[in-house]
């Protein structure tokens, strides 16, 4: 196994009616956290309505994160592409790439909210064709060509962007998908990275990682494209501690607020649960497959599994939503970083060879002081009879 990357997914959400201001500032505090504990990425999303997922931009709360935690590369989790002019996308995300010399990678998708999509006059239905359209524009403005092209919403004649990438890879860029296959399709075809938020949200999701890499080799084999495993990042759901009793009563806190957010309002049909008691929500989570509320092991278990299945991947996110406290997300956190990525990083191995090895000579060690004992104790006693 390669070195895996680890982060945190910040689409956010949070209950509706507490203070916005309070909840980036605590947002932000988590991710320098983040940035301290080791962890690799921190992605934002964006949009638009229904009061819990409150970030219109996540290139905003990118440039304000970044001196804040100087170490961790950022994502857009995801631009909408498909609500803006593609040009203006594409330069902004270069301004960001400068700004945080050169830690960003452009995740983009079609939008998810059908809130956000009718403000501004699109059915819901057609933004998966825009993104298409937007990408292919996006991704050939980025890669320094120039761009003359008509979408239903936009005209470019002659477009360029007036900055080149800061480093000479360029912006990674990365296609959202949840279930169906345009995300996998349209990685494929430009070559790019995938962001499986889906991951884990049905029944089946494991069996839908391998369909999608699949759909990704195929699309880049017909476009003279190639894709990579490292590009490839996985959104999941943890919540841990010390024990999996502690950890199912801190998720107590806010679990049902968050069920009841992507049933109802975010629609995803994959979060369906009978019954409306909070422990059977715990239970469709981890019972299911879809997520863990428990202790490290578990979750170690779990990324075990996803990479077994999928056949490996670079990157594992942990979605935030407030399930408990801050203080116990914090704590969550901080366990997965010490408990979780050694096993991943290969520095788990090391340490506990190491800590066997040094088991062995004391234990030799101890062998030979209580044969010393035995022997000085015998010795002693020859002595004292000798005397008598």
């Amino acid at each position: 196994m390669t070195r895996l990357r680890f982060g945190y997914f910040m689409a956010p959400f949070h209950p509706a009616g507490h203070s916005p201001a309070a909840l980036m500032e605590r947002d932000l505090s988590l991710v320098e956290y983040l940035d301290q504990l080791g962890y690799d990425e921190a992605w934002f999303g964006e949009h638009h309505s229904a009061g819990s997922e409150i970030f219109a931009s996540p290139e905003l709360m990118i440039a304000a994160a970044a001196h804040r935690a100087p170490r961790i590369t950022f994502g857009t989790g995801v631009t909408s592409l498909s609500y803006h002019n593609p040009l203006w996308a594409a330069d902004r995300i270069m301004q960001l790439d400068h700004l945080t010399r050169g830690r960003v990678i452009f995740g983009v998708g079609p939008g998810s909210l059908p809130t956000d999509s009718m403000m501004i006059g699109l059915d819901p239905i057609d933004t998966r064709e825009l993104l298409q359209e937007n990408l292919d524009i996006a991704v050939r403005l980025l890669r320094g060509e120039e761009v003359t092209a008509k979408t239903r919403t936009h005209e470019l004649i002659n477009a360029r962007l007036q900055l080149a990438p800061y480093n000479e890879n360029g912006i990674p860029v990365s296609v959202a998908a949840v279930a169906s296959p345009t995300g996998p399709r349209l990685a494929g075809t430009h070559g790019v990275g995938l962001l499986s938020i889906g991951a884990t949200l049905s029944a089946d999701g494991f069996d839908a990682l391998g369909h999608h890499w699949g759909i990704m080799q195929e699309r880049a084999a017909e476009h003279g494209q190639s894709v990579d495993r490292r590009d490839w990042t996985l959104v999941g759901l943890f919540h841990i501690a010390e024990t999996e009793d502690e950890a199912r009563r801190q998720v107590r806190h806010g679990i049902e607020q968050w069920f009841d957010y992507f049933q109802n309002v975010a629609a995803f049909p994959q979060m369906g649960v009978s019954g409306d008691r909070i422990d059977e929500m715990i239970d469709f989570v981890k019972d299911g497959g879809i997520g863990v509320i428990g202790t490290p092991e578990q979750a170690r278990d779990q990324i075990q599994r996803l990479w077994d299945q999928s056949g490996g991947f670079g990157s594992m996110l942990q979605m935030a939503h407030d399930w408990a406290t801050p203080r116990d997300s914090r704590r969550s956190a901080q366990l997965f970083a010490e408990q979780v990525f050694p096993y991943f990083q290969g520095q788990a191995q090391p340490t506990l060879d190491a800590a066997a090895r040094a088991r062995l000579v004391q234990e030799g060690y101890s062998a030979k002081q209580v044969a010393a004992v035995e022997h000085m104790t015998k010795k002693y006693e020859k002595e004292l009879a000798a005397k008598a």
